[in-house]
């Protein structure tokens, strides 16, 4: 039986009533059932995801080819995960054990009558409003050495804005202007703690997750302006996708193998251990320049491969191309480019 759309309105409605009856949006009302249970860590990695489905916005679990709807699980009326994603991300670690215990305690045979076929729903990006994007340039030793720079020894910053970003199958929109457009696979932090001036080592607490994310780029434009801000800055230029794993799924997100591929021609092929500045290390050093809020994402660099750089000749994107990048225990982005009407 798979779940249909009343069973997710009705589910959201009884949330929803639970929520007003102890209040606007408190953490009391999903650490209730903390109280009750011990959370133990699930068995497989859990990656969460943010879909529509009969243009309803939700979020679940991802498991092979289905989303878990965590609001149409019965024992939810008891161990109430957030109603939004965003809540989820603000509530960090204890909206996380939150969701595990759910997913613990809830029975095969609810957990199949709650999923949806990921044919039957649209994947949206993971965080479709962050307060910022961060993205890191020359962060990995072998991208730098392709374009005989010096290796940094400080963080290069810019920004990206929230309109650039796009989620899985979504199309990449090449502008009439640009002739040079590339990609960029890259691990994406998702902060899910406010703080500021973090030491290395306590930045693991302020990451909510991790997402793949494809820094797309108008090299024509970014040569052109010698800043790249414009160039990265195109409406679609931030694909993201297509879950988030969370940090206590990752033990070691500082090796982990990242890849591009271009219809199916391996491009990028590398390692989150080839990064100059490691992912704790950028969220200390980035911290003493900003603030870092809730939902924050921290494009932390991408590998040598990309097409501008190719041999013997650049290899840039056209329309109809797929590019799908992968990054280990997140999954894959895929993406095709298209043409400005």
């Amino acid at each position: 039986m798979r779940l249909g759309s009343v069973d997710l309105i009705i589910e959201h409605k009884l949330a929803l009533a639970l929520s007003s009856y102890q209040g606007s949006f408190s953490l009391g009302f999903y650490l209730k059932p903390l109280l009750l249970y011990k959370v133990k860590a699930v068995d497989e990695i859990m990656k969460l995801a943010r879909y529509l489905h009969s243009n309803m916005e939700s979020y679940g679990v991802l498991v092979d080819h289905g989303i878990t709807c965590l609001l149409a699980l019965p024992k939810a009326l008891k161990c109430p995960p957030p109603l939004t994603f965003d809540e989820l991300i603000v509530l960090g670690d204890k909206g996380i054990e939150v969701v595990e215990r759910l997913m613990r305690i809830s029975s095969q045979n609810e957990k199949r009558n709650a999923t949806i076929s990921v044919d039957d729903v649209t994947l949206l990006a993971p965080v479709l409003s962050p307060p910022k994007i961060v993205c890191l340039g020359l962060n990995y030793k072998d991208h730098a050495k392709e374009q005989g720079k010096d290796i940094p020894d400080e963080l290069i910053l810019f920004m990206k804005p929230r309109t650039a970003i796009i989620g899985p199958d979504q199309p990449i929109i090449r502008p009439k202007f640009v002739k040079q457009l590339d990609y960029e696979v890259e691990l994406a932090i998702v902060i899910g703690q406010k703080g500021k001036n973090i030491p290395v080592s306590e930045a693991k607490k302020y990451i909510f997750g991790y997402t793949a994310f494809n820094d797309i780029s108008a090299r024509d434009i970014q040569f052109k302006d010698k800043q790249w801000t414009r160039g990265k800055s195109f409406d679609t230029f931030a694909p993201m996708g297509p879950c988030i794993t969370t940090t206590n799924q990752i033990e070691a997100p500082n090796n982990l193998s990242v890849r591009t591929r271009v219809n199916g021609e391996l491009r990028q092929n590398s390692s989150t251990k080839n990064m100059v500045f490691n992912i704790y290390e950028v969220v200390h050093r980035l911290s003493q320049v900003m603030t870092l809020e809730p939902g924050d994402i921290i494009a932390t660099g991408t590998p040598a491969g990309v097409g501008v750089f190719m041999k013997p000749k650049p290899k840039f994107l056209s329309p109809g191309d797929l590019v799908e990048i992968e990054i280990e225990k997140i999954g894959t982005l895929r993406n095709i480019v298209s043409k400005e009407a």
